[in-house]
């Protein structure tokens, strides 16, 4: 086998060159901004494909031969994710869970480096209005619901690793075609005390033996390697404009939080196929045609698998509201936001009781009215 040789990029801070001050990666930009002499720092534009690795080569060589990222991460105690500290600081939280981080336990690990990454494009003030909008909408919210989440400080940006794969589906199926058929039926009923026989169709089924082969190219399904976040959630921000990927560079972190995946990338491969089983049944049903379709048994083969390992740029709130953890996402691109809410049970208990008002108040009107003499 080929050796590669390992190479390891650090990720840390990037100085000013006008004054030597850390630098943070400004959303939206292709520069780091200093906070203290204001210069723009110029990142500098690799022109460099995003390539598509083999899947199960890269398995074969068990990723020891790709290039890895030195940084420092803490894990959470609390929910288990491990992610980048921003640096200098000395106390802070989870920005999965909300719970205290111990500063202490950070390790220095070397991971896998991401190929490719989206920039955040949002910053933390334009993603809290966002977030602020999309909680205006929320029905049946608590009143101080807004108020302890406006005045929430753990909210943060967070490049969460995903996994991509590219891949040729065929699909062997047996089923069971069913196409519609209409028999007319005599049958009796009563109408002004009389029995009387009428007619009707009905609609039949005549199922038939269905068999075939499917074929569909699938380009980029997205996979999120990640369990700290809600999988309802998540994957309710998209979709994701990977066609602006750039390749990987440690600027764009400076800032910000990146967390280590933590679904590996054959696990995310059985993801992505379970993503993909609804669109190959779809296209299943399609082929074989008819009224109504009945799958018995589907063999599916993937062949030319490749992979890519990414970033993608999400801001994440989490906080505790009377006791019970709650979890917000803002997609750093385009602002959609997803997130776990509670409710006031006082304002559905009134909203249930006068839609109860509303119906009751309609059947006594139709009675009413049913009720009172013609007029002539």
């Amino acid at each position: 086998m080929e050796h590669i040789e390992e190479k390891e990029v650090a990720v840390g801070t990037f100085a000013c060159v006008s004054c030597g001050a850390d630098l943070k990666y400004k959303p939206g930009t292709q520069h780091l901004n200093c906070e203290y002499c204001g210069a723009e720092n110029e990142i500098p534009q690799v022109e460099e494909e995003i390539e598509e690795l083999d899947f199960h080569t890269f398995l074969k060589q068990k990723s020891e031969s790709e290039t890895s990222i030195e940084a420092n991460f803490v894990k959470c105690d609390s929910c288990g994710a491990s992610s980048t500290l921003e640096e200098d600081v000395t106390a802070t939280n989870c920005a999965y869970c909300a719970a205290p981080l111990v500063i202490e336990h950070a390790q220095n690990e070397s991971v896998i480096q991401p190929k490719s990454l989206l920039p955040f494009k949002l910053n933390k003030d334009e993603a809290k209005d966002e977030f602020k909008t999309w909680l205006k909408k929320l029905w049946f919210a608590p009143n101080d619901l807004r108020k302890a989440v406006l005045n929430f400080d753990h909210f943060k940006g967070v490049y969460i690793p995903y996994w991509t794969y590219d891949t040729d589906t065929f699909s062997n199926y047996v089923g069971q075609r069913g196409d519609y058929y209409y028999v007319t039926e005599t049958y009796t009923t009563t109408e002004n005390g009389k029995s009387v026989t009428k007619t009707r169709q009905v609609r039949k089924t005549r199922w038939s033996h269905a068999s075939g082969r499917v074929h569909k190219f699938f380009n980029d399904i997205l996979t999120v390697a990640t369990r700290s976040l809600p999988q309802k959630y998540i994957y309710k921000l998209e979709p994701w404009d990977l066609e602006n990927l750039v390749p990987f560079d440690r600027s764009y972190i400076s800032g910000f939080i990146a967390e280590k995946y933590q679904i590996g990338l054959e696990e995310g491969f059985g993801i992505a196929k379970d993503i993909a089983d609804p669109k190959i049944r779809e296209l299943v049903r399609r082929d074989i045609g008819g009224d109504e379709q009945r799958i018995i048994s589907l063999n599916t083969s993937y062949r030319d698998i490749t992979f890519k390992h990414l970033l993608l740029p999400v801001f994440v709130c989490a906080y505790l509201f009377k006791g019970k953890l709650y979890q917000f996402l803002v997609n750093g691109r385009t602002g959609e936001v997803q997130g776990q809410r509670p409710y006031s049970w006082i304002k559905v208990t009134l909203a249930v009781v006068a839609v109860l008002l509303l119906i009751a108040a309609i059947i006594f009107g139709v009675n009413y009215y049913q009720d009172q003499p013609p007029a002539y």
